[in-house]
């Protein structure tokens, strides 16, 4: 492994923007874990996978992620409830609760595509406010905090404040999804909502990671992004990171988003309405 990829990590990595000990916590937990990932999907072709769903895997890469997060987190944090993908809800002290995805865009990682990432967020009292997601092959570590802004670090620049995109017409927009595969519901509904997207936008992706979907409507390289039946771990750090971005997050007819709701819709401000009006009507 190169040595651009090793120098991620806390002692080597120094933010420009101030961050709070919580934002802190959580890119140390994130760094942790991302160590055995980055081993493992050098060796991916020897994981040992098992099923879980129709074209839903679990590696055992997931699942040492998501122990070395918990471990990381509840060490500095004993008290909060923790949400995971493997390995359910551990309750806490009823109010502070992290909701992680140790691996986001398994199917990608299986397959030797390096597209995939860590999610952390923090939700109080029913409220997101903080969210970590990161990018192990890229070295992208995008964080945000509530009312404090979104920012990402790479290897070449140091905690640039992320806006969303500032374009309004969708023909000029270039807009992320996430396809329903085999085992999901609905395909005949999605594929009509895509045909009107496409009809109507400069190009639509589908990249196989929701939450670094939602990383890039932060970062203005999507100007939207719209999926159906995510879970809470897929999505909770990428909404505050697009909210602290100016961005918006609903759902497809525009009304307020929650979590596990049925669909989701984050964008631009200009993008918001034309979007609504193409998937409300398909």
């Amino acid at each position: 492994m190169g040595e651009a990829r090793e120098r991620s990590g806390p002692p080597e990595r120094k933010s420009l923007a101030q961050r709070s000990a919580t934002i802190t916590v959580m890119i140390r937990a994130a760094f942790a874990a991302a160590k055995n990932l980055k081993r493992d999907f050098g060796e991916v072709e020897h994981l040992q996978i098992s099923e879980k769903g129709p074209g839903d895997f679990v590696s055992h890469a997931d699942i040492k992620a998501e122990r070395t997060l918990r471990a990381e987190l509840s060490r500095v944090r004993p008290d909060y409830g923790f949400l995971g993908e493997e390995g359910g809800e551990t309750k806490g002290d009823g109010r502070n609760r992290w909701i992680v995805d140790p691996l986001d865009g398994t199917t990608n990682f299986l397959h030797g595509v390096p597209h995939f990432a860590i999610s952390i967020a923090l939700e109080r009292e029913k409220e997101i406010i903080a969210g970590v997601i990161y990018q192990p092959i890229s070295d992208e570590l995008f964080w945000a905090e509530k009312g404090n802004g979104a920012y990402i670090d790479t290897p070449n620049a140091r905690s640039r404040r992320l806006r969303v995109s500032g374009r309004k017409d969708p023909a000029r927009g270039l807009i992320g999804t996430g396809i329903p595969h085999i085992g999901k519901d609905n395909h005949a509904a999605y594929h009509a909502k895509l045909a009107a997207v496409t009809e109507r936008t400069a190009g639509v992706r589908r990249w196989g990671a929701a939450a670094l979907d939602l990383a890039f409507v932060a970062a203005g390289r999507y100007d939207a992004f719209f999926e159906f039946g995510l879970a809470p771990w897929d999505v909770a750090a990428g909404i505050l990171m697009v909210r602290e971005a100016g961005g918006l997050v609903g759902d497809i007819s525009g009304q307020p988003y929650e979590l596990g709701g049925p669909s989701l819709l984050a964008s631009n401000f200009g993008l918001r309405d034309p979007m609504v009006e193409i998937l409300s009507k398909a």
